[in-house]
């Protein structure tokens, strides 16, 4: 997929067959990622029952990307960001930014003006993304703030 690929964004739930074989990838991912700690991180990232998805298709159909949101159960009027993950081959190519972009767009239109987040030391790229898109490093929240590993961030946009 080159710069000039059209990429779709789909607004779905979490029952899309395509955004749970790119959750599949990301486990996989995460498992050797974060190796004996993967249990811990686990166990919050079920993906039953989210309403408020982004799946990101390449021109052929393939499913590249794809990220998630839902209320955050520590603030009212913010989200947390959930689930972003590019296919490998596809990275570099701005797939995360227009889906993190299209998560928050989506997250205003439902009154949200807050996100929230929580990724791993072990994923440089991704700290890398959130910085660029504007997320600031904050004190680790609940269930990860006994948790060195852990990276939580926040952004406030004025939708």
């Amino acid at each position: 997929m080159s710069d000039t690929t059209p990429l779709r964004l789909l607004r779905t739930t979490s029952a899309d067959a395509a955004f749970r074989a790119l959750v599949g990838l990301l486990d996989a991912d995460l498992r050797r990622r974060d190796g004996d700690d993967h249990p811990f991180y686990a166990q919050f990232n079920k993906v039953d029952l989210i309403q408020h998805v982004v799946v990101a298709y390449a021109s052929d159909g393939t499913a590249v990307g794809c990220g998630a949101f839902r209320a955050f159960a520590h603030e009212a009027g913010a989200v947390e960001i959930k689930r972003m993950f590019v296919r490998p081959e596809y990275r570099g190519q701005g797939i995360a930014t227009a889906v993190l972009g299209e998560l928050e767009a989506w997250a205003a239109t439902e009154g949200y003006r807050t996100t929230v987040l929580e990724t791993g030391q072990n994923q440089p790229e991704a700290i890398g993304l959130y910085q660029k898109a504007g997320y600031a490093r904050i004190a680790n929240y609940p269930p990860y703030q006994d948790t060195p590993n852990s990276v939580c961030m926040r952004r406030e946009w004025l939708g």
